[in-house]
């Protein structure tokens, strides 16, 4: 789309209907969801999926999520399985994501799943996000609604500092609760693989499967959103595991861990989750590097840790890409 100003919307029924006729017309409008702010676009439109890759400068060979409003509409898309369908009745709608094989006539575009043969699909909880899939009356590719290699997006006004008249419209409905993307689960063969840690503890799902999940290394062909390595970088650099701040540097703490922002005072990882791009992104507009305090590698300690190494990691084109929801 052609750059031009940027529709701030509520979540009323009105500002949806108008959001929802956006969507239509192929439009990128940005909305909430538990784990961040998406940038939605028909996922049955090339064309509409583009605008999206055209806003956020991203790499077109890495796939997007399909968000959707229930279990049912997920059957529709991709081939089932009883593992799948036990971890969607424990976990959706959630921050949780499942690969699997595309179904026979799914109408998905192939810029959606970058011509892989499997799809990444979600069922958000967030009421509006909710709301929105059920007007539009389809499913929404939606990768964060931040130029390409930045932090993500927890609030619509995160969304306008990256975006702001390259994007349709936002829907601004306060700060996301859980604040990390999803967790991706690959199911292609029936054998569970954790393809990228995030807002749901990888804990919780071993509990549900009653096994472990086997890790997916980092590929240059990502089959799931999250694998690439460098992401989401605040302009200055970040280095990891600091005790203290050094001259010149902004700390980021965390529990006992001071800084000029915390995580977490009381070490409580949701709330660390919650608050890390938010914290980022305040920390970022300091233009200083950021010390940031070690967190424990366990729960959701293991998907902040993945977020804040793929920020600190060298930056090349080839390897820098942003998250889904």
């Amino acid at each position: 789309m052609s750059e031009k100003s940027t529709l701030k919307l509520s979540p009323s029924s009105a500002d949806l209907a108008r959001a929802a006729e956006l969507l239509a017309r192929g439009e990128p409008v940005a909305f909430p969801t538990e784990t961040v702010y998406g940038l939605g676009a028909d996922a049955r439109s090339g064309p509409a999926v583009a605008q999206v890759y055209a806003a956020k400068g991203r790499p077109a060979f890495n796939p997007l999520i399909a968000h959707v409003p229930d279990v049912e509409t997920a059957r529709k898309l991709v081939i089932w399985s009883p593992l799948a369908e036990r971890l969607a009745q424990a976990f959706w709608p959630g921050p949780l994501t499942l690969v699997l094989p595309l179904r026979a006539g799914h109408g998905i575009a192939s810029l959606v799943t970058a011509g892989l043969e499997t799809l990444a699909v979600r069922v958000p909880a967030h009421p509006t996000a909710q709301a929105l899939l059920r007007r539009f009356g389809g499913p929404l590719a939606a990768p964060s609604a931040n130029p390409s290699g930045r932090i993500s997006p927890t609030t619509a006004a995160h969304v306008l500092a990256g975006l702001d008249g390259h994007i349709a419209a936002v829907v601004d409905d306060g700060a996301c609760a859980v604040g990390l993307e999803s967790t991706i689960v690959g199911l292609i063969d029936d054998i569970p693989r954790l393809l990228r840690p995030g807002g749901l503890a990888t804990e919780r799902i071993e509990q549900v499967i009653g096994q472990a999940l086997q890790q997916h290394a980092t590929a240059d062909a990502p089959v799931a959103p999250g694998q690439l390595l460098s992401h989401y970088a605040p302009r200055a650099s970040l280095r990891l595991n600091a005790d203290t701040a050094h001259a010149g540097e902004v700390m980021l703490g965390f529990g006992a861990v001071g800084g000029d922002l915390n995580l977490s005072p009381d070490g409580d990882m949701a709330e660390a989750a919650a608050n890390l791009f938010g914290h980022l992104h305040r920390l970022d507009q300091l233009d200083r590097p950021i010390a940031v305090a070690p967190v424990p590698e366990h729960g959701l300690g293991v998907a902040i840790n993945d977020r804040l190494r793929r920020a600190a990691a060298p930056r090349d084109a080839r390897n820098v890409q942003d998250f889904e929801g």
